[in-house]
C-alpha cells in the first residue's frame, strides 16, 4: 500500500499523504491530556474517537451509514486514525479480524444499524471461534426508538451476544468512551476475542465534556497468568518419564506471543512438535522436530505421532473436532498435559490428566524451570522420522493431466520470502495452502478455522496488508466459489493501491463439497458445479487490478513472478485439475491414525 489517507480517500482529499502519515504516527504517542488540549471532547461521538486514540488504534475498517454517521463525523477530525471504506460490512469485519491476527492488537470495524450491523455478524462469529482480538462499533437508532421496530433497527447486542466475548449498549454520553475503552481492553486480555459497542444516535450526538481515560478491563475481570506450582510439578514428572512425548502447539501459542518459549522448550528437550491449523507458524516446519499439522487433512506423520505418543503436551488448543476426529481414538495411549488460559477449555473435549491454567508463555517457562532432565526418547524421534519417510507430502505432475494445485502453492512459496503472509478462503484451496506452504514464522497464516467462512481470504488480505511491514508480501489463496463471495473487496485493494497477490485455484467446483459428494454421496454433484464462473483475470482488470490466466505448468513461473513483483493488487486465475482432491484425509469422526491417502483407501476405512 503506497498511501494512506487521513480518513478515507472517498470522503476527504488528502493534501499531503506523507504529512498525514507522520501526524498519525505522532498522534498515537500523545497522552490523553495532550489530545484534549488540541481537540477537546464535545459529544459522545468525540468520546468514542478519543477512546480509540487513547488505546493507540491507528486503523479502522467500515462502511458509513445513517446511525453511525456522528462517529464518522468525529473521526473526520482525527489526525491519528485512518479509515478504510470497505465494499461490504462483512469485508470490514474480516479485514479487522485479520489485522488483529497479524498485528497482535484489536482490529476495529464499524457499521451502521440494522443491516450494517447484521452484515458484521459473520465476521464477528468468525473472530469468536478463532479467539481473534477485534472490536465492532455499530450505530443504533435513537434510544427512544429502540424496541419500536424503527427504520434500520436491530437488537444488535441480542444478536451478537452469543458470538462476542462481551458487548455493551451505550446509554450515557458521559460513559460511552469508557464503554469503548473497556471493550478494547477486554478484546485482547486473557483469551482474545471480539467485543462490540452499540451506539445509539442520540448518545453519540449528545453533548459531553468527559474525557475517557486509558482503556481498562473491569475490576471483576482477571486473566490467570501462572499455573499452580504443584500441578506444574506433576506435569513435569510425567514429561520426564515419557518415552514418546509430543507437543501439540495450538493457536494460543501465537495469540499469547509464546512462540519463542515453545521453540526453546521443544529444542532444549528434543520433543517433536505437531501443530493445529491455527497453530501454523508457531514452530518452524523446516526444523527436524517439526511434524507439521495434524487433524482431518494433517500430515500422515503428524497424525501417527498423535496416535502413538504416551504424553501429549497440548498448549493453547481447544481440541476441536477437525483436529481430534473421534474423541475415543484421539491420542488413546497418552497422558494429556493441557495448557490454556481459559479454564472452560480444560477437559471440554479431551480429558486433561494434568490441567495447567495460565498464559501459554508463562506456563511453558514454569515447565522449563521445573524440568530436571529431558525424556529418554531417542527411539521415538527415530520413529517419527520413519513416519516422515513413509508418508511424505508428495504428488505427481503427469504431462497428460491438468495443473496440480500443490504445484501452484509451492511455486508461490518459493517466489516469496519466509515472512510472507498467507490468507485463504475456505475449501480445498485452504487445505492445500496449509499442506504445501512451509510456515516458519508466527502471524503469517491468516485463515478461518472454527467457523470455516468462505470468502474470508480477500478481505483478510486487506487487513493483513495494513498490519504487515511494508516489505512483507501478502499472498491470498482463494477458490473460485469462495472468491465470488467477497470479490467486491478487490475494489478496495485497487483504490488503496495495496500490494496483494491473489491466487485463485479454479476447479469450477465448490471443491471440498464435490470431494465429499464423490466420497460419501455416490458422486451426485448437487449444487457444487461452478462451470458458470467468470474469467477472473478479466474481472480483475475490470476492477483495475492486474489479471493473469494460467493453464499449464510452463506458464506458472512467469505469471507468479509478474504478479508478485507488481506493486499493487494482482489476480492469477489458475485453471487447476478439477478432479484434484485433498489428501491425507481422516473421515469425520474417524481415528487420526487411520487416514486415507487416496479415494480408494477412503472407501476402505
Amino acid at each position: 500500500m503506497s498511501e494512506r489517507a487521513p480518513v478515507t480517500e472517498t470522503e476527504k482529499e488528502a493534501t499531503d499523504a506523507g504529512d498525514a502519515a507522520d501526524a498519525a504516527a505522532s498522534g498515537a504517542n500523545r497522552s490523553p491530556e495532550e489530545r484534549a488540549e488540541g481537540r477537546p471532547v464535545a459529544t459522545g461521538a468525540d468520546s468514542v474517537v478519543r477512546a480509540l486514540e487513547n488505546a493507540g488504534i491507528e486503523y479502522l475498517f467500515g462502511v458509513q451509514g445513517g446511525a453511525i454517521m456522528p462517529v464518522y463525523d468525529a473521526l473526520y477530525d482525527s489526525d491519528q486514525l485512518t479509515h478504510f471504506t470497505m465494499a461490504h460490512e462483512q469485508g470490514a469485519s474480516h479485514a479487522a479480524d485479520a489485522y488483529g491476527i497479524v498485528a497482535g492488537e484489536p482490529g476495529v470495524c464499524m457499521a451502521t444499524s440494522g443491516p450494517g450491523a447484521t452484515n458484521l455478524v459473520t465476521g464477528i462469529a468468525d473472530a469468536n471461534m478463532d479467539s481473534d482480538p477485534m472490536i465492532a462499533l455499530t450505530g443504533q437508532v435513537p434510544s427512544d426508538f429502540v424496541g419500536n421496530d424503527a427504520f434500520q433497527e436491530t437488537d444488535t447486542t441480542g444478536v451478537t451476544d452469543p458470538v462476542t466475548k462481551t458487548n455493551f449498549f451505550a446509554d450515557d454520553p458521559d460513559e460511552v468512551g469508557t464503554d469503548v475503552g473497556q471493550a478494547l481492553a477486554l478484546a485482547n486480555t486473557g483469551r482474545p476475542g471480539p467485543t462490540l459497542v452499540d451506539l445509539p444516535k442520540d448518545i453519540t450526538n449528545a453533548d459531553t465534556d468527559v474525557e475517557p481515560g486509558e482503556p481498562e478491563t473491569p475490576d471483576t475481570f482477571h486473566a490467570p497468568e501462572e499455573a499452580d506450582d504443584e500441578a506444574v510439578a506433576e506435569a513435569v514428572r510425567a514429561i520426564e518419564a515419557a518415552e514418546k512425548p509430543a507437543i501439540l502447539a495450538g493457536g494460543g501459542i501465537i495469540k499469547g506471543d509464546a512462540t519463542e518459549e515453545l521453540r526453546e522448550f521443544a529444542t532444549t528437550y528434543d520433543i517433536p512438535v505437531v501443530t493445529t491449523m491455527p497453530g501454523l507458524g508457531s514452530f518452524p516446519e523446516d526444523h527436524e522436530l517439526s511434524m507439521e499439522m495434524a487433524g482431518m487433512h494433517g500430515t500422515g506423520f503428524a497424525n501417527m505421532a498423535i496416535t502413538h505418543c504416551d504424553v501429549l503436551i497440548g498448549v493453547g488448543t481447544r481440541f476441536d473436532d477437525r483436529l481430534t476426529g473421534g474423541i475415543d481414538t484421539f491420542a488413546p495411549d497418552a497422558e494429556v498435559v493441557h495448557v490454556d488460559i481459559d479454564p472452560a477449555e480444560i477437559s471440554k473435549n479431551i480429558h486433561a490428566d494434568y490441567p495447567l491454567i495460565g498464559d501459554a508463555g508463562t506456563v511453558i517457562e514454569q515447565l522449563d524451570a521445573e524440568m530436571e532432565f529431558a525424556p529418554d526418547a531417542d527411539e521415538w524421534r527415530e520413529q517419527c522420522q520413519t513416519w516422515k519417510d513413509e508418508y511424505p507430502m508428495d504428488y505427481s505432475t503427469p504431462d497428460d493431466e491438468p495443473l496440480k494445485p500443490e504445484f501452484v502453492v509451492e511455486a508461490l512459496d518459493e517466489a516469496t520470502s519466509d515472512d510472507a503472509i498467507v490468507t485463504t478462503g475456505v475449501g480445498q484451496h485452504q487445505m492445500w495452502a496449509c499442506q504445501y506452504w512451509t510456515y516458519t514464522e508466527p502471524r503469517t497464516w491468516v485463515s478461518s478455522h472454527g467457523l470455516g467462512t468462505m470468502g474470508y481470504g480477500l478481505p483478510a488480505a486487506i487487513g493483513a496488508r495494513v498490519a504487515a511491514d511494508d516489505d512483507q508480501e501478502v499472498v491470498c489463496f482463494e477458490g473460485d466459489g469462495s472468491f465470488l463471495m467477497t470479490i467486491q473487496e478487490l475494489s478496495v485493494a485497487v483504490r488503496e493501491e495495496m500490494d496483494i497477490t491473489v491466487a485463485v485455484l479454479n476447479n469450477e467446483y465448490v471443491g471440498m463439497v464435490r470431494q465429499w459428494q464423490d466420497a460419501f454421496f455416490e458422486g451426485r454433484h448437487a449444487a457444487s458445479e461452478y462451470s458458470w464462473c467468470p474469467e477472473f483475470d478479466k474481472l480483475a482488470e475490470a476492477f483495475g487490478a492486474r489479471g493473469f490466466a494460467v493453464d499449464d505448468y510452463d506458464e506458472v513461473a512467469d505469471a507468479v513472478e509478474a504478479a508478485v513483483e507488481y506493486d499493487g493488487p494482482s489476480v492469477i486465475d489458475f485453471h487447476i485439475d478439477p478432479r484434484a482432491n485433498v489428501y491425507p484425509m481422516v473421515p469425520s469422526g474417524g481415528a487420526n491414525g487411520q487416514f486415507a491417502l487416496s479415494e480408494a483407501q477412503l472407501e476402505d476405512l
